[in-house]
């Protein structure tokens, strides 16, 4: 199992490094269609693998279906501790477009296609993408909470979430995890974050490696990239692994380069001065 930033336990059985793999931006551009170069893609897919990092998230909105297509092409028959965590709930008019759709009937069946498209007989980590406001959430995880009933999902997480709808879930079936847009530049979700980090459940910063203005020149984002000779993108990304234990940042890219230089932040140190620099 990976040690890339360290180790956390989804649902009390899956051991995943906390440094994972977000495989949204391995499809075409406005993840619409196949990316340019699918045999690259494939490529940086047994890159991530090969490095150590076992926690890859993706969706089947995603393109919609090549991600998951291309994980399956690439990486089956999926090494023991590979965590693929997928997502249902948000329908692709098409691109840069994304509408939720979170009825109980069609998320069933959104993940029996996963299920396919992955090549797997049970998903590791399914999680609702969205929260619909045409359907009830409840009855949105009550569908959840059937597959995994019938074994076809092993755990549960919700996506795009408040604190509120985090209890109201977590009333229906057992969450053990959220993602949400969350990063140094991004904290609304910081009182989510703090609920996950008193209840165990892991919390998967989406667009982890926005920073806004804090990277301008002279920013206190650029300072401290500048002081450790890295870039401002991997110090925002060691930031996110040291703002709490369950934090397990998913950042994604099309490029072996741009993966390389992400798996250096989980090594990166700074001091507690710097911490609270960036936490101000």
């Amino acid at each position: 199992m990976s040690a890339l930033g360290g180790s956390f336990t989804l649902g009390g059985d899956l051991a995943v490094g906390r440094l994972g793999f977000g495989a949204m931006r391995i499809t075409g551009p406005g993840i619409w269609g196949e990316p340019a170069d699918p045999s690259a893609a494939r490529r940086l897919l047994r890159r991530v693998v090969d490095a150590g990092v076992n926690l890859i998230d993706t969706a089947d909105s995603y393109g919609p279906e090549v991600s998951e297509n291309l994980i399956a092409e690439a990486l089956h028959p999926y090494p023991d501790d590979l965590v693929i965590a997928t997502k249902g709930g948000l329908e692709r008019p098409g691109p840069g477009q994304w509408v939720p759709a979170c009825r109980p009937e069609r998320l069933k069946r959104c993940c029996e296609d996963s299920l396919r498209r992955l090549r797997l007989e049970r998903i590791d980590l399914y999680q609702l993408h969205t929260v619909d406001p045409k359907v009830p959430l409840e009855d949105s995880i009550g569908a959840l909470a059937e597959l995994q009933e019938d074994g076809k999902i092993r755990h549960i997480g919700v996506s795009n979430v408040d604190g509120e709808q985090l209890a109201r879930a977590r009333g229906v079936a057992a969450i053990v995890s959220v993602q949400n847009r969350y990063s140094l530049s991004d904290r609304s979700s910081d009182e989510v974050l703090d609920e996950c980090e008193r209840e165990g459940l892991g919390f998967l910063p989406w667009f982890p490696l926005a920073r806004g203005d804090l990277a301008k020149p002279g920013g206190r984002l650029d300072v401290v990239a500048k002081a450790h000779d890295a870039t401002p993108a991997q110090v925002a990304l060691a930031w996110l692994l040291h703002r709490s234990p369950v934090t397990l940042p998913i950042p994604g890219t099309g490029s072996i380069a741009h993966f390389e230089e992400n798996l250096e932040a989980a090594e990166l140190e700074l001091s507690p001065e710097e911490w609270s620099t960036l936490a101000d």
